[in-house]
């Protein structure tokens, strides 16, 4: 928790940019009947009968000091998806950074064994050798700020039928070129000061040594 939150401190450099890392999955829901169309005095009617077409996943990389977020839809959220998320990250939103300080979860794929499972040894090393890696401790998700940018993708955007992942695609895309348009930050307060007061019940207690 305490190495997150010193990352947190650290003030912006174009050099090493910090960025958050998380993903969610997206229930896909077909209509059944074709909604009813607005119409005066009336609002949209959409049948209660729906029909699941499967998930997408959603890949969330965010830049809070920034406002920058980019956000990549799959099929899937393998250990291979990871790492081509991971490569995009470094070639494409990042190509001039010279270190990119990643905060991300401790998820099973979320590790650089799976760049090694998607990519020949030397391409991973040079993926790997582009990022600092800091892991947000276990039942800490809330520290990890790209959690929080999940959380607004999904009331704002998400929060209804979508049919597809061309959809899916097409709609966060929108989202997240209006979002990064309007360049909203995140103003992280919480301090590792304030967790040694307010979380002062997680830190172990050291009693005293005892001297004959």
């Amino acid at each position: 928790m305490e190495d997150t939150l010193a990352v947190y401190q650290r003030p912006p450099d174009a050099r090493r940019p910090q960025v958050c890392f998380d993903e969610a999955t997206k229930q896909l829901v077909k209509d059944v009947r074709e909604p009813l169309p607005i119409a005066p005095g009336c609002p949209e009617a959409i049948d209660y009968e729906y029909e699941r077409n499967g998930t997408g996943n959603l890949f969330m990389m965010f830049e809070p000091l920034a406002g920058r977020r980019e956000v990549l839809v799959t099929e899937r959220r393998t250990a291979t998806d990871y790492a081509r998320a991971i490569r995009h990250l470094v070639d494409v939103c990042y190509p001039d950074a010279e270190k990119i300080v990643l905060v991300q979860d401790n998820l099973n794929t979320h590790q650089p064994a799976s760049l090694y499972e998607a990519f020949p040894p030397d391409e991973a090393q040079r993926l790997i050798d582009k990022l600092e890696i800091h892991y947000t401790p276990k039942h800490g998700s809330w520290l990890n700020m790209a959690e929080i940018e999940l959380g607004v993708l999904r009331r704002q955007c998400l929060d209804r039928r979508l049919p597809d992942l061309e959809t899916l695609h097409r709609e966060v895309t929108a989202w997240q070129r209006d979002r990064n348009a309007a360049q909203v930050t995140v103003d992280w307060q919480f301090t590792t000061a304030d967790a040694r007061i307010k979380l002062k019940r997680l830190y172990p207690i050291l009693e005293p040594v005892k001297t004959k």
